[in-house]
């Protein structure tokens, strides 16, 4: 096992202050997204930085990207089995993704900075 105090340092906007408690509870803003999708280049150029500044580990998933997909692909198919009515981009704002995750919310398609801030902050656990 990794040593704690590298754990605990490694963890955004001081949540190393509140133990490993906060380790295990992180959100994980997931986002997939399409190589060809406009609106999801534009937005990665905010996105990542705005979940890490509320406190969220991101991960971008481009669906082309064969070993990323593989990786995460049973938390996509959970929420859409079919692919069907996903938004470009798609967020899944997860719990434990690597191992019994689950999904607590979602944020679909694009919006400019400001709104993305405000809706996933409203999606967060207080």
């Amino acid at each position: 096992m990794p040593n704690q105090s590298r754990l605990v340092s490694s963890l955004p906007n001081g949540l190393a202050n509140l133990g490993l408690t906060a380790f295990h509870s992180l959100m994980h803003v997931i986002k997939f997204s399409s190589e060809d999708c406009g609106t999801c280049h534009r937005m990665s150029h905010y996105d990542g930085a705005v979940a890490t500044e509320l406190g969220c580990e991101f991960v971008s998933v481009m669906l082309q990207d064969t070993e990323m997909y593989r990786k995460y692909r049973k938390i996509l198919l959970q929420q859409y089995p079919k692919k069907e009515g996903m938004g470009w981009p798609t967020y899944l704002i997860v719990s434990d993704p690597e191992g019994d995750f689950t999904i607590h919310a979602e944020l679909k398609g694009g919006m400019p900075k400001g709104d993305f801030r405000t809706k996933l902050a409203a999606l967060l656990p207080s």
